[in-house]
């Protein structure tokens, strides 16, 4: 699969707010997140750090590139139904291709729920290491979460 990696404009991002995953994967939603939404919705953020995904004319996922000093911190999401299908690892890597030709990185990091392990595994596949461990207080939830880190 070929990917266009372009600025996300406001109907995709629109787009994505309406993503909805199946079982414990619906905590991916968008709409549960105000923040997220609010990121995503806000030119200023959005036209700063996301990126839509493309194949041919189909939206399928995005990338959130985070530029700090000792790094890009990188968010991502395929679209639901293209999940589970061996996706994942072509998908990472071309937004890892892309971050890195664009900002130049010594390293990558990002975060994951702690129950995903489908992600951790394409991850830790992808060279990534695990860093920490936090826990998030998601709307009255704790949720544990990894921070993984690969150099560039």
């Amino acid at each position: 699969m070929s990917y266009e990696i372009r600025l996300m404009s406001e109907n995709e991002a629109e787009e994505i707010i309406g993503w909805k995953y199946p079982g414990e994967y619906a905590f991916y939603d968008m709409e549960r997140d105000v923040e997220d939404m609010a990121e995503l919705r806000a030119a200023h953020v959005r036209e700063e750090k996301y990126h839509s995904v493309f194949s041919g004319d189909e939206l399928i996922g995005f990338f959130e590139f985070s530029v700090a000093e000792d790094g890009v911190g990188i968010g991502l999401g395929l679209r639901p139904d293209l999940t589970g299908r061996g996706l994942g690892s072509g998908f990472l890597d071309a937004g890892l291709g892309f971050a890195k030709e664009r900002y130049r990185p010594l390293r990558f990091k990002l975060r994951v729920a702690a129950f995903n392990s489908r992600a951790i595994k394409l991850y830790e596949r992808a060279g990534f290491a695990r860093d920490t461990t936090y826990v998030h207080d998601f709307y009255g939830t704790p949720y544990e979460f990894l921070v993984m880190s690969r150099s560039a």
